[in-house]
């Protein structure tokens, strides 16, 4: 059996030396050297395994280590922000948890490398439960310059960066924050408002609507589907329509923007020279009022239901 000391003294020989560290892990608390003359973005999750993910030969502790940080760095993306630094907070089973811990770690240093993280530091503790990893995330952006949900105005177009739906079969697990293309859309585009779609198209759309205190009507024929999407929708009991999986299923980490009309037309027709090859789409419209709308072919707009996943809290008996 690995005591705690002795698995965290591994785990820190492992993480790599980065001057943006004044003080790096091993102490009781890292120093950061924060960028000069920029704001610093923090951003939390926590992935809990029954929920988040299923360890299993589909889903190793690589797995979940890099999808803990991905989550993350995706979040940093929907505020424009530029990477710097993270830190790891794990609970993990008494069982095997040596092996686990170890993996996890090495998912997180391969996307850290990627992205240019600093891994700053965490901690660690063992228990009876499943596997908790929790990852608190640090960016930069320059005073002012961070996109937020509330900043919509009637008349903006929306902007999807990727097509959506049918996660599960995969993609969840392999999620590719889209930090590159946000840095690229921000040095180049005015962006009046952005969300990150983890809980769902619909959904996260209409919270940015809500955030900006108006509606939006979608262009259902125009959001783009992943054939993830069509696969799932073809399953024996699914009941569910590809269209359905785009607009509910979530997971699928793309961004959603809010964009004057020209400036959602020019990104839409240059966006094939931007990072990873990504060909972004216009799925609707701001509008005034509250609400997610379809829109019909006779200028109609019909209230469309939002779906996506919502985490349920009991609420004891009176």
């Amino acid at each position: 059996m690995t005591s705690e000391a002795e698995f965290v003294a591994a785990l820190l020989a492992s993480i790599p030396s980065d001057p943006r560290l004044e003080v790096p892990a091993g102490d009781d608390a890292a120093v950061l050297r924060p960028p000069a003359g920029r704001r610093t973005v923090v951003t939390v999750d926590m992935l809990m395994e029954g929920v988040d993910f299923i360890l299993g030969h589909d889903c190793p502790p690589e797995a979940v280590g890099r999808k803990s940080l991905a989550v993350n760095l995706s979040d940093l993306a929907a505020m424009a922000a530029r990477p710097e630094a993270a830190v790891v907070a794990v609970a993990l089973p008494r069982q095997h948890g040596d092996t686990l811990g170890h993996g996890i770690q090495r998912g997180i240093a391969a996307l850290a490398a990627e992205f240019g993280v600093a891994l700053a530091g965490g901690d660690t503790n063992s228990w009876d439960g499943p596997l908790v990893v929790s990852v608190t995330a640090l960016g930069s952006v320059a005073p002012g310059a961070a996109w937020r949900r509330d900043g919509a105005k009637v008349g903006d177009l929306l902007v999807v960066t990727g097509p959506c739906g049918g996660s599960l079969l995969g993609r969840h697990l392999a999620v590719r924050p889209r930090c590159r293309e946000a840095a690229a859309i921000a040095a180049a585009y005015r962006v009046h408002a952005a969300i990150d779609v983890s809980d769902g198209l619909s959904l996260d759309t209409a919270r940015m609507m809500a955030s900006s205190g108006l509606a939006a009507v979608l262009d259902l024929a125009a959001i783009p589907i992943h054939a993830d999407a069509v696969r799932m929708a073809t399953l024996p009991g699914d009941g569910r329509s590809a269209l359905e999986h785009a607009l509910g299923d979530g997971e699928d980490f793309e961004l959603v923007l809010a964009l004057p009309p020209d400036e959602a037309r020019r990104l839409v027709v240059e966006s094939p020279s931007l990072a990873d090859g990504a060909a972004f789409t216009i799925i609707g419209e701001v509008v005034e009022g509250a609400g997610l709308f379809a829109g019909t072919a006779t200028g109609e707009r019909v209230p469309l239901e939002v779906r996506g996943f919502i985490h349920a809290l009991d609420t004891p008996n009176a």
